[in-house]
């Protein structure tokens, strides 16, 4: 497994490589630029001096080696938005906030999920299936910010149970419908995968087997059945948490949460290039790492699995 894991790291050069080199180019393609302030034009002056300043009255090339160089090093430069702090000074206070949230939205996708899928594998096609499938659905087709919204409209607006928006922690009551509405979607997915994996192991020789011999179907089911239904969810659960925990965009700014989602929308809408580049990389880091964690888990959980 060792060697397994050192090949797989080593693979996450090209993959970042060709993730850096794809949004480099994608973001000088697109028309305007940083300096472009819409109704408050700036002088051609002050466009030469801030080019020459941050480098891009350079080569496109130069400014891709240099760039890169830098984010090797991780030096992400400064920021062309607020022109007082780097990239990692920003980075450093944002993604903390993203990152709690979306452990907390996944913890409790994880409880839900999994909790609800193997009750509605294990009463299959009784009503508290019926109610949890639905339920599922539901939590697919809506979208987050969609969900946000109505948790703000129903339980800040109409019943002031909650604020409508801000963060004083992960603890606050300003964490709630953030986190409940990050949760849903990945909860749903869950207990939909939980299901239909667990209805397929429990049709199983080795779980007749463990039946005949007389034990208790708390044990069949925990013991040996969920655990080898657990392969896809652990996928899902995986993926689901790279894309939480690198910051909503939707659900942050409907919320009113100062994480790295919302701040790489304002800093796309502004052109801030170096933001951009270093928030894609860190998710393409995120999404990487996730899937190497799953696929080692995948010989934790299954033994026939041998890397």
């Amino acid at each position: 497994m060792g060697q397994y894991a050192i090949r797989r790291v080593l693979l996450l050069v090209p993959t970042l490589l060709t993730v850096y080199t794809i949004t480099f180019l994608l973001i000088h393609a697109t028309p305007g630029g940083p300096w472009d302030t819409g109704d408050k034009p700036i002088s051609q002056e002050a466009i030469d001096a801030l080019n020459k300043a941050y480098g891009l009255d350079k080569p496109m090339w130069r400014q891709y080696v240099d760039y890169l160089g830098g984010a090797v090093r991780l030096d992400f430069g400064p920021s062309y938005a607020q022109r007082n702090r780097d990239v990692t000074e920003i980075m450093r206070d944002f993604v903390p906030v993203s990152l709690k949230l979306g452990i907390a939205a996944m913890v409790v996708a994880a409880i839900i999920g999994i909790t609800a899928g193997t009750i509605g594998a294990v009463r299959r096609n009784t009503a508290i299936d019926y109610f949890s499938t639905f339920g599922a659905i539901v939590g697919v087709s809506a979208p987050s910010y969609v969900v946000a919204s109505l948790l703000i409209l129903v339980l800040a607006s109409r019943l002031h149970w909650l604020p409508t928006g801000g963060w004083d922690g992960i603890f606050s009551k300003q964490a709630i419908i953030p986190t409940i509405a990050l949760s849903f979607s990945p909860a749903a997915a869950l207990a939909r995968y939980t299901r239909s994996s667990l209805i397929e192991v429990l049709q199983q020789d080795y779980v007749r087997t463990a039946r005949a011999k007389g034990l208790a179907e708390v044990s069949v089911i925990a013991r040996h059945a969920l655990r080898n239904a657990l392969i896809p969810v652990v996928t899902i659960l995986g993926l689901q948490f790279a894309a939480v925990a690198t910051g909503s965009f939707f659900v942050e700014t409907v919320c009113g949460v100062p994480g790295i989602g919302r701040y790489f929308v304002r800093s796309i809408a502004v052109r801030d290039y170096p933001v951009i580049l270093a928030t894609t990389l860190l998710f393409a880091v995120a999404v990487s790492v996730m899937n190497l964690l799953v696929d080692l888990m995948y010989g934790l959980l299954d033994p026939r699995i041998n890397y």
